[in-house]
């Protein structure tokens, strides 16, 4: 196999946020206490069921948001803020269309 050919297919961003230590160290302080929450219960699921597939899946999720944070760590945390405000409030963020009138907007 060549180097291109051993090349092809491989994730970056796998690679950059390979183990737990990268993405935690990648995230937002804010966002810090949920993934070692998140990453504890995973690996309880996986010492109780002698089965990785939770383990594997949360890091996959906290690998995008890690993704997501350094790709733009000031839009991530905007995001974040948005949505404890929406949760908090119940309210849209400004600006937001309803899911029937995105919709019709793009003729669907």
């Amino acid at each position: 196999m060549t180097a291109a050919a051993s090349h092809h297919g491989r994730n970056p961003d796998r690679e950059r946020f390979d183990s737990p230590r990268d993405i935690r160290a990648a995230l937002l302080p804010e966002e810090v206490p949920a993934f070692d929450g998140a990453y504890q219960q995973a690996l309880r699921e996986a010492s109780e069921t002698l089965s990785l597939e939770a383990l594997q899946s949360t890091l996959a999720n906290w690998r995008r948001i890690a993704q997501m944070t350094q790709t733009d760590p000031a839009a991530h945390r905007r995001m974040l803020q948005q949505a404890e405000r929406t949760l908090r409030t119940g309210q849209p963020p400004e600006g937001a269309v309803e899911w029937n009138q995105l919709r019709t907007e793009l003729g669907v």
